[in-house]
């Protein structure tokens, strides 16, 4: 992690649910919010407003589409990724449960209780014996389609998203006590969703001890809370791929390039 100087928003003012963290990204909406260093050199920058964009459509699509809201369990079976804090961004502006799928492909319960209500999944093959309302996701920036055969009923994201408003029609309102993420062994509330970090940019990489930033990894947990804490602070992210956090700590030079280019300094 590293992180630049930048003056920090007085703790008295920082917000505590997503809503509040989404007004606060476009207080100065043209600032770089997010970052995104991916395999192969893409690279991906979202201003406040553009991520602003993405998560209003993304929100009125599960809303609109799927009823989405407190209660409802939406499993994100994504590796560390912008569009997987999109995807999770939205889901709790509408008070749904986050569900980290595990790597296993038994391991997610659907037993009429705990199963999922919508997946959204770079898989959906995997997916196709569940009940729950299947969304395809493809990753690059510029795909406009889902790269693959899709499971009859299943919405295609990369088509679909853009589709949907770009200000929130109507949106449930958030219950602070419900389930707002939940990554086995660990759990979240909405309450306790936004945890307080210093400001400026924060460079967070999905490689940690319990894993390589795969779909379902626990370190997905990790960054995705890490992500709204700098946030809450006022500041900003840039995240990188797992191939890519290899290949930066493997080459030095290459990684102080990135620090130069993106102004940041090791912490």
């Amino acid at each position: 992690m590293v992180t630049a100087p930048h003056p920090p928003t007085p703790r008295d003012d920082r917000p505590t649910h997503v809503a509040d963290l989404l007004r606060l990204l476009t207080r100065d909406p043209g600032r770089p919010r997010l970052t995104w260093y991916g395999d192969d050199g893409e690279r991906v920058e979202l201003s406040g407003a553009v991520l602003e964009n993405w998560v209003n459509k993304t929100t009125n699509l599960l809303v609109e589409e799927f009823d989405a809201g407190p209660g409802t369990r939406v499993v994100l079976d994504l590796p560390v990724h912008w569009r997987t804090v999109v995807w999770a961004l939205a889901a709790w502006r509408v008070g749904t449960t986050v569900v980290l799928a595990p790597v296993e492909d038994d391991a997610m319960p659907d037993d009429g209780t705990t199963r999922p209500d919508v997946v959204v999944t770079t898989r959906p093959d995997r997916w196709t014996g569940t009940r729950a309302e299947l969304v395809a996701v493809t990753l690059p920036a510029l795909a406009r389609r889902f790269d693959g055969d899709l499971p009859a009923g299943a919405t295609d994201a990369a088509s679909a998203v853009m589709t949907y408003g770009d200000r929130i029609g109507w949106a449930p309102a958030v219950e602070p006590g419900l389930e707002a993420l939940s990554a086995p062994p660990s759990s979240w509330d909405h309450a306790h969703l936004v945890d307080r970090a210093a400001g400026g940019r924060q460079l967070l990489s999905p490689t940690s001890p319990s894993g390589d930033g795969d779909n379902g990894d626990p370190a997905t947990a990790s960054i995705l809370r890490r992500v709204l804490a700098t946030w809450a602070a006022d500041g900003s992210v840039v995240l990188v791929s797992p191939a890519t956090a290899t290949a930066l700590g493997s080459d030095p030079e290459r990684f102080r390039r990135l620090l130069a280019q993106e102004q940041v300094t090791p912490a």
